[in-house]
């Protein structure tokens, strides 16, 4: 059979390393990849789409195994927050505020998710965080920063009509919702790592999608009404069948099982590869140029994660 990954058991932790990277690297290419979405389908129906295909996807999981305890009460509050701060709230929130302020402010403020990992993880999880994990956030803030301050700002156009707001139009609101997706974020991290102790990562994802498609069906359903399904191409709902698997299936279930055996404080370390990931993209797919400060910006924030996954010098005796 199969071992668990657990967390005295070097190749299981790196395993574990591997999955917070890949499903942080997963975000990062889905947000640059879904620009066309939301032109095509608004903010609304796409949340909605997404939150539908992937229920489809994964509607099995959502049955408890034999050999998983009954949800308790507690249990099932914290799914609730983790769906609507982590997927409903989070996805709102940073969707309106880029589109009200810069992506350098945005970005710069989003720096500070990883900190607020920590500093939840402390509070709520009462975890010890040592100088090293410090260093490491230090150093993704960083990173993430100079790839924010290393774009050029380029004049929100309008297309088809659709879009009448500049990226500009009201970047204090905006500010604030990038710092509410910041939170959103960090209580993501936190929350998650109290449910991996109680239920399966599988039951996790499908059971905060099904929150996250209860939640926005009100506003989905309104969008669609009157939308145009045959204006959308075929390239739009392959784009958006790998963006709901993406969003919904594969960066929660990545996320959730390498958060069962790493500290939150140190798993938050990774959401610096959401934003390298998303200029890579940007990069290989959409053309855009790269510089000596973003490279120096991807080298210090690599830094962190390497720094927060170096072995420590103690060691932990094996699990009898």
């Amino acid at each position: 059979m199969t071992q668990p990954i657990t967390q005295n058991s070097p190749t299981n932790r790196w395993l574990a390393y591997c999955f917070l990277a890949l499903s942080m690297s997963l975000v990062g290419s889905y947000v640059a990849l879904s620009k066309p979405l939301v032109a095509a389908l608004g903010v609304f129906l796409l949340a909605w789409l997404r939150f539908g295909i992937g229920g489809l996807a994964i509607a099995h999981w959502l049955k408890r195994p034999a050999n998983e305890p009954a949800m308790t009460p507690s249990t099932k509050r914290l799914m609730f927050l983790e769906s609507f701060l982590g997927n409903f709230l989070f996805s709102i929130a940073m969707l309106f505020g880029v589109s009200m302020t810069s992506a350098v402010s945005a970005g710069v403020i989003m720096a500070s998710i990883p900190a607020a990992v920590a500093l939840m993880s402390w509070a709520f999880l009462k975890e010890h965080i040592g100088l090293r994990t410090w260093g490491a956030v230090a150093c993704s803030a960083l990173g993430i920063g100079l790839i924010a301050l290393s774009k050029s700002e380029l004049p929100t156009q309008s297309s088809g009509g659709l879009e009448t707001h500049s990226a500009l139009s009201n970047p204090l609101l905006g500010n604030l919702l990038i710092f509410v997706a910041v939170l959103c974020e960090a209580a993501y991290a936190v929350i998650g790592k109290k449910l991996t102790g109680a239920l399966s990562p599988k039951r996790i994802t499908a059971l905060i999608n099904l929150w996250g498609f209860v939640l926005m069906t009100p506003m989905g359903l309104y969008a669609a009404w009157k939308f145009d399904f045959s204006a959308v191409t075929l390239g739009s709902w392959a784009l958006l069948l790998f963006y709901a698997l993406a969003a919904s299936v594969w960066t929660v279930w990545l996320w959730m099982t390498g958060l069962k055996s790493i500290p939150a404080a140190r798993a938050g370390v990774f959401t610096v590869m959401l934003p390298v990931s998303a200029a890579l993209v940007g990069v290989l797919a959409l053309g855009e140029s790269l510089g000596g400060l973003q490279l120096l910006a991807f080298a210090i924030a690599l830094a962190g994660v390497l720094l927060a996954t170096l072995p420590s010098g103690k060691t932990t005796p094996p699990a009898p």
